[in-house]
């Protein structure tokens, strides 16, 4: 009893460890203007949201981002996924995203997409639930409609399915209320499991090698869905940690640390979207 005490008491240790080494990562990464880059590169609005939401989920303040509500709400971009992870990292950051709910609810389709594609209807229940507004009934059939045989979803109408799209979809329907049970979330949950691999690690499809991304959308997908993700999981992501805090984004290649960063963090703090 005393041993497993003990193992369950360095197992949180060293979660809560990677969540500080990775959030202390982040927060070098902010930029004079209060955005935050890549090394080498400039601040985006769609990364400053990345890490905004990564450090929200790391139990990081408002305040230890000084600068960063200013630069998002500053931010011009219109498209459809840029205004939805826009509202999240507000939201995140205790800010009014009314406006930004309005201007999401204006691209609704009488079909119930919300703006040009799939991906953008999943983000837009993700961003609406996250405003405190419920999905239309009919931007949730259309959800449900694009489930492909596989059970997975996909970016776009014609592209393949994938484990990142799949889980955000998973994650859209969970938010607007779909029950854990349902047929469409465990067939969902079922394509995710074909795309975890024996080093614990989860592909954009299956039979890819595993990545850091696929594996936390993963994660945050099966916990959504009420699933234990499983201890192989997070090792393989812990395994990718880099001594500055960083994470690369396989066992192979170190591309985009800080977004590949923002992401794992969400998944290891065991937080589907909306947070």
């Amino acid at each position: 009893m005393v041993l497993l005490l003990l193992l369950t008491l360095a197992s949180t240790c060293t979660a809560a460890s990677s969540l500080d080494r990775g959030a202390s990562y982040l927060l070098t990464r902010q930029q004079s203007g209060g955005g935050f880059a890549e090394p080498g590169s400039s601040s985006s609005a769609g990364l400053t949201s990345w890490v905004v939401l990564g450090l929200k989920a790391a139990g990081r303040s408002p305040a230890d981002t000084p600068g960063a509500a200013d630069y998002l709400s500053g931010a011009t971009q219109t498209q459809a996924t840029d205004l939805e992870l826009r509202l999240l990292a507000l939201d995140a950051l205790a800010q009014d995203t009314s406006d930004l709910a309005s201007a999401i609810e204006r691209l609704e389709q009488p079909s119930g997409r919300i703006g040009p594609a799939l991906n953008s209807t999943y983000w837009g229940v993700l961003a609406l639930a996250a405003a405190g507004h419920k999905p239309a009934r009919a931007t949730v059939r259309y959800i449900l409609r694009a489930q492909r045989k596989s059970g997975g979803w996909s970016w776009s109408p014609r592209a393949a399915a994938d484990a990142g799209d799949t889980a955000a979809a998973i994650q859209a329907l969970r938010a607007a209320g779909k029950s854990a049970r349902s047929t469409p979330i465990k067939r969902g949950v079922n394509f995710l499991r074909r795309c975890q691999n024996k080093d614990g690690g989860f592909a954009v499809s299956p039979e890819a090698d595993s990545d850091a991304q696929s594996t936390a959308w993963a994660i945050q997908a099966l916990l959504a869905a009420r699933k234990e993700p499983g201890k192989a999981a997070f090792r393989y992501l812990k395994k990718l940690q880099r001594s500055d805090g960083s994470f690369r984004y396989n066992r192979r290649y170190v591309t985009t640390p800080t977004w590949v960063t923002a992401q794992v963090l969400c998944a290891l703090a065991r937080k589907p979207f909306p947070l």
